[in-house]
């Protein structure tokens, strides 16, 4: 007897701080299903990586964050997940018609030149496995002016159509449970190729700033199984960095 999938229970928000503040606060305090989703029209406080604010115009982006509980995955294949998320918006965004999308090193998601979608997976640990996730995804949408962000852009910039938000989530969120759902079956290495296929200027000389600000060139050659950047130098050598020691100028 087959079992009927459930739909994701998608709870609505005016506004909130953080999704993913708010959707952990809610996994501490009771038992969530899995997937459930919060959405907000209005972040106030939405984070990215390295702590950076994740700049919204109310009501005009898709802000929100999904809870995720995984049985068998292990701490060390945490890059499984940056993977997974990663290509489910890439390949819903390309469905859309969004032109030259890529993968900025770990998870920001490009059209051309601009962010268009920021990722932000918190995980929670029991021993030395991924209890559970919680997935926050920043997607600009409709807004078109991004103040003293030049590389910001959106769908509305990058096609030059405005979006349905309601009509945006549900393939986004389908074609999410189905790349995650496949995750504890797979290795690193089995899923880095169709992530590295789409890194943001792979094979391009590129200037980067190392932890203390200094500029330097190098050339992305791929991602280590351990989620790390692999860079080759000007002398030749290829080094692996992490997000700590590394960030991409462009």
């Amino acid at each position: 007897m087959r079992h009927k999938r459930e739909h994701a229970r998608i709870i609505k928000l005016d506004a909130t701080d953080s999704t993913n503040d708010f959707l952990k606060g809610l996994a501490g305090g009771k038992t969530l299903g899995d997937f459930t989703v919060v959405v907000a029209k209005e972040q106030l406080r939405g984070r990215g990586q390295r702590g950076s604010l994740w700049e919204s115009e109310a009501g005009k982006n898709l802000t929100f964050s999904l809870l995720k509980y995984f049985t068998v995955l292990g701490a060390e294949r945490w890059f499984l997940l940056n993977i997974a998320v990663s290509l489910a918006l890439c390949e819903q965004l390309e469905a859309l018609s969004i032109p030259n999308i890529k993968v900025k090193w770990p998870n920001d998601i490009m059209s051309g030149p601009h962010k268009i979608c920021g990722i932000l997976i918190e995980n929670v640990l029991k021993g030395q496995s991924i209890q559970h996730s919680v997935i926050g995804i920043g997607l600009n949408v409709n807004q078109t002016r991004f103040g003293n962000l030049p590389r910001a852009g959106s769908l509305a910039t990058m096609s030059g159509r405005s979006f349905d938000l309601e009509e945006l989530l549900p393939p986004l969120l389908e074609r999410l449970r189905t790349h995650l759902g496949v995750v504890e079956q797979r290795t690193v290495p089995q899923m880095l190729p169709a992530y590295e296929a789409r890194l943001f200027r792979r094979d391009l000389p590129t200037a980067f700033a190392d932890s203390s600000g200094a500029p330097f060139m190098g050339i992305i050659r791929g991602v280590s199984p351990q989620g790390t950047l692999i860079l080759e130098l000007e002398d030749g050598q290829r080094r692996t960095f992490d997000l700590k020691q590394v960030s991409l100028l462009y």
